[in-house]
């Protein structure tokens, strides 16, 4: 819980990590450590689990919570942690965030509630309940409309930051770069903003955005911490590099989507031997072969990414 007192502080990178399983379907906590090392050695500068990479949804609340364990343990308070402890159901929401609290997370992220299409009035209340329950853990809204069928307003977003202390910013995973304008314009800079969308992660740093929760992050972890590192230095060469980045990252956002997330990048992280099992669990199946043809090629074409060092390990190397 280092960074929980100054949310502020969770800036950059946050490398959403797929939850792996065995070939029986059983969370592999062996390879979630694995998993969590790699991030850490490649200079990720936080960890999230359990949002819609780490299929949470086909978790039970007793599997999310020990991988929220295992997490916390690796992790170490090295960088920061900011699990997903949304579900459909309130009181799931309510488990899981308590869980989160106890454990040492540094903010709580929290999906909007899927299925139902609540009012925006309804959102409202759901995440002041959140944000009343647990006074001392900052809360992160989870806007990602597509998965859900309901689109947190700008409106609400600013109802609920200026209402409650611990609400402090809105992870977006909308394509509509409009709306992440609209969220900053009506709470103003203060509010954390972080990018889900793959492509739009770069441009939403230009607006003031707080950094990325980019499921990229799992094949080339050192390149997306890099390319917000590159765009933080602030001089014109720096920049240009972190936009190079951002380009030559497509092949590999591609990648993510050939099939449903994550089961693709799953994929490729047992190919590499990171994780011991590509499985994924129903309703999402393992790539079907026209899949692995063209994730094959995307990754031919974007690889060298994934094998780029760390930002730690370029610093050691160039001792």
């Amino acid at each position: 819980m280092k960074f929980r007192s100054d949310p502020s502080a969770i800036r950059g990178s946050i490398a959403p990590v797929v939850t792996p399983f065995t070939d029986e379907g059983a969370v592999d906590h062996d390879s979630l450590r694995s998993l969590i090392r790699f991030q850490l050695d490649s200079g990720s500068h936080g960890i999230s689990l359990g949002g819609s990479t780490g299929e949470p949804s086909a978790q039970t609340v007793t599997e999310r919570i020990a991988a929220m364990r295992t997490a916390v343990e690796e992790i170490g308070d090295r960088v920061p942690f900011l699990p997903g402890t949304g579900s459909h159901k309130l009181s799931e929401t309510l488990e899981l965030t308590a869980a989160a609290q106890d454990l040492g997370a540094d903010a709580a992220l929290v999906i909007t509630p899927y299925y139902a299409r609540p009012t925006q009035e309804a959102l409202y209340q759901w995440y002041a309940t959140v944000a009343r329950e647990f006074p001392d853990l900052p809360i992160v809204a989870y806007n990602v409309p597509s998965r859900t069928a309901v689109d947190i307003a700008p409106e609400t977003v600013k109802r609920l930051f200026t209402d409650f202390d611990n609400f402090v910013g809105v992870k977006e995973t909308t394509k509509d770069f409009e709306h992440f304008s609209r969220v900053l314009h009506a709470c103003g800079r203060s509010l954390l903003v972080w990018s889900g969308i793959e492509l739009l992660c770069l441009p939403l740093l230009a607006l003031g955005g707080a950094g990325f929760v980019s499921a990229v992050a799992n094949l080339a972890p050192g390149a997306v911490a890099r390319m917000y590192e590159l765009w933080e230095a602030g001089d014109a060469e720096s920049m240009a590099g972190a936009r190079d980045l951002h380009y030559r990252l497509h092949p590999l956002v591609d990648l993510l989507f050939v099939e449903t997330n994550p089961a693709p990048a799953k994929w490729v992280l047992a190919q590499q031997g990171r994780i011991a099992s590509p499985h994924v669990r129903p309703p999402l199946i393992t790539p079907t072969a026209p899949g692995l043809t063209r994730i094959r090629a995307l990754l031919a074409d974007g690889g060298d990414l994934t094998q780029q060092l760390g930002t730690q390990q370029q610093n050691g190397a160039d001792k």
